[in-house]
């Protein structure tokens, strides 16, 4: 229900509900053989958790998104947060994450 008045009241504002925050900067992270890239989406008044990871193979940049149904009241939560869940999703998925060699997924 939350998410339904989120929407209209977005939509009231003329803002689309998940969106990326237009004001925000991305925040990159190194770590181990990838870089992390924090993207927070606006959700009504909160954000939402979403980014990527990308890996450089040679020539070529693979990407991997995320999004996530996690909602914070700050965009600096959100950031940390995301971050925090690249890192996760990284640990979890190991090489397999960019095996099938393809330029962008989501996972």
């Amino acid at each position: 229900m939350t998410g339904f008045v989120s929407k209209i009241m977005s939509f009231l504002a003329g803002k689309p509900a998940g969106t990326p925050a237009a004001e925000s900067a991305e925040s990159r992270e190194a770590y181990k053989d990838v870089t992390l890239v924090a993207k927070p989406m606006r959700d009504g008044n909160q954000f939402r958790i979403a980014g990527h990871i990308e890996k450089q193979e040679g020539e070529v940049r693979m990407v991997r998104h995320f999004i996530r149904a996690d909602v914070f009241s700050s965009e600096k939560e959100a950031v940390e947060f995301t971050l925090r869940k690249a890192r996760q999703i990284v640990d979890q998925h190991g090489p397999s994450l960019f095996a099938d060699g393809a330029p962008e997924a989501r996972v």
